[in-house]
This record gives structure tokens, sequence and C-alpha cells, in this order.
């Protein structure tokens, strides 16, 4: 899986730019605030419609522009495809494929890419939406009803919420309550299967990983947390549904009384452990960046696995944080398909990995 070729306009700082990537490594180089990320932002909008950055369309438009547009060639599956995503000010985005259109859910089967930026290096060490967020931003890529299924309990969670917090001043709102949290208790059932089979399957891959990265001196563990009643998170989504209403009728009165929103996929977590103990509490710097590398590197694996080909691998700036030896590693790794790497100078990077670099300055792309 590749990108040939991506052409932008009026996205973020870009007027008018077009550049063919390699099939390998590409390096893109330039000052701080020229353009770099914005960049791969636009490469990984092409995987589901989805920004890592923010949630607004009108983020993307650049200023003075009424609209802005993704334009990409891509090789995936041995299928040359052109996909395209249109943002209008006040209007809903446009996306097609090969001019027929489709949904934003629907790029996932065209296009899919791992993005590891300096935040994930404290994806260990953050609250547990960070953790949240990892799980979803890849399994919508490899599951699309997944996708459909988190932005259903997005807008059931909303909605339950407001009715906890506004009842008191509007009482026959609590008529809806018990509808809310039955829907919620639904696409939650959905969520917890999806994620319960894919933290399996990244332990399973992460582990191996960080046994080499440590020189088999640490032992990583990733463990799936969920609602306390849901006893196998692996059963039958049905059976997770009821397991779930149950903890819900336990709490409901709890959440009457403190408007909040007890119940759900919402409180999930990966615990993650270094030889038997809390990363998050006790592991050191470099035992967490260890430990986000090898889940990282454990995503594109995972990724290849399902689809027979490596996504596009992104990395944002992000070797410039770390020393000498797990950027060797790192690099090492990153043979056998597209990666696009982010950095303020060169730093040796092409002449590790004889990869292509280009310069970005002032929103312009020019290959060195």
């Amino acid at each position: 899986m590749k990108i040939d070729r991506i052409a932008l306009s009026g996205f973020r700082n870009y007027d008018e730019e077009a550049i063919e990537l390699g099939p390998d490594v590409n390096v893109i180089t330039g000052v701080n605030a020229q353009g770099k990320t914005n960049l791969l932002e636009a490469v990984y909008l092409l995987t589901g419609g989805h920004s890592f950055r923010t949630r607004f369309d009108r983020e993307l438009i650049g200023f003075g522009c009424d609209w802005a547009s993704i334009l990409a060639d891509v090789d995936s599956g041995g299928r040359e495809q052109t996909v395209r995503i249109l943002f209008r000010r006040g209007l809903r985005r446009q996306v097609t494929v090969n001019g027929a259109k489709k949904t934003s859910s629907e790029l996932s089967g065209v296009m899919r890419a791992v993005l590891f930026s300096p935040d994930d290096l404290y994806l260990i060490k953050e609250g547990a939406s960070a953790r949240r967020r990892l799980m979803d931003n890849a399994i919508s890529q490899l599951r699309p009803r997944y996708a459909k299924a988190v932005t259903d309990f997005n807008r059931l969670y909303e909605n339950k919420t407001r009715i906890l917090k506004d009842w008191r001043e509007k009482p026959r709102l609590l008529d809806t309550l018990d509808e809310f949290s039955d829907g919620l208790a639904r696409c939650s059932a959905a969520i917890i299967r999806y994620r319960a089979s894919f933290a399996q399957r990244l332990r399973e891959t992460a582990a191996p990983i960080h046994r080499e990265f440590s020189g088999g001196r640490e032992e990583l563990g990733i463990a799936y947390k969920t609602v306390s009643t849901v006893t196998d998170p692996m059963a039958s989504t049905e059976e997770i549904y009821y397991q779930i209403c149950e903890h819900q009728e336990r709490h409901r009165q709890a959440e009457i009384d403190s408007g909040q929103c007890l119940t759900g996929a919402h409180k999930d977590d990966l615990e993650i452990s270094v030889n038997g103990t809390s990363a998050r509490s006790y592991a050191s710097q470099g035992q967490t960046r260890t430990a986000a590398l090898s889940i990282k590197l454990a995503e594109r694996d995972i990724f290849r696995a399902e689809t027979g080909e490596y996504p596009v691998l992104l990395l944002d700036d992000v070797l410039s944080e770390l020393d000498a030896g797990r950027q060797e590693f790192v690099l090492n790794r990153v043979a056998g398909g597209q990666t696009l790497i982010t950095c303020c100078e060169d730093e040796n990077i092409s002449s590790r990995t004889g990869g292509r670099v280009f310069t970005v300055a002032s929103g312009r792309i020019r290959e060195a």
C-alpha cells in the first residue's frame, strides 16, 4: 500500500501543491510551522476522513479560502485508485473514489495508515482516553462497522449526558433516560467486543517486539479493562449487552444523583505493564517510550497480517525525541512499506534509510 501522488488545494497553509512520493522512506524536512505535519494530516485523512488534530472540517480550510481538497493516487491491494476529499465551508464534505461517491468510513477499505507522533510517546502515562483513541483509530481502519458503532455511541452518550445534567430543570427528560441507556448499552457491547479482540492481537504482537527492543530484559503486558460486570469481553455481543444492562441498573440512581454517565465503553482502558508492574505508575521514561514504540510497531504489523500489505507509516517529528538506539530500532523496522518521516533537519535519516528527501517552506514542497 502506498501513495503515488498527493495534491493539496486550499488545505491548511497549502494553496496549490502536489508531490510524487517514493515507495519506501520519504523524509519531509523544514523548520517548524511550515506545513510538514499538515501534509501528514492530509495523508491520514485518506484513511477514514478523521484528522488527528481537529474535529472540525472548517479548521482544515486555509485562510481566505472557501474550500479545500485532498486528491491522491493510491496503490492499494494491487489496484490504482484516485481518492478525493472536498471540504466546503458550511457544507458537508464530499468523498469520491475513482469518481464514485463514498462515505468517509468507506475510505478505510482503500487506504490505511499508522501514525506515530511525539504525543504517542506519552501514551502509557496519559489518561485512559489516549489508549481508547489508539484502539478506535486502529480498529476503525480494519473494521468499518466499528467506526459507525463509535459514532452512534458518541451521539447517544452526548444525549444521555445532557439529560443527566438538565433533568432538574426539565424533570420530564428522565422519561427518556432508559431509552438512551439501552441504546448506549447496545453500542457499548459491540465496541467492547471489537476492542477486546484488538487488545488480544496487540498483546500478542507487541510483546515480542518489546522483548527484542529491550534486549530480552523486559516483558510487556497489555490487559483490556471494561465494565466490571462484563466477565468475558470476548463473549457474544448479546451476552455482553445483558451484563452491561446489569451494571446500568445498579448505577442508575447514582447517575441521576451525580449527573454523570457511569456505564459504558467510555470507561474502557488498556492496562499496560512492564515485567508485571504497572507502566503508568512505575515505568521510567525510557521504558514508557520503548513500550509506546512497541505498541505502534505492533499496530503496523497487525495491519499487515489483516490486509496482506503494510499500511503507510507516518512518523511525525518523533525521531528527534528518541536516543540513537531507539532511532535505529525504528528505522530498521520500517523496511517493506511506505514511510513518511517529518523532521526539522534531515539528520542523516535519508542516508540511513536510502529515502527521498523533500523540503517544506511556507506551504511549498520541493524535492532536495
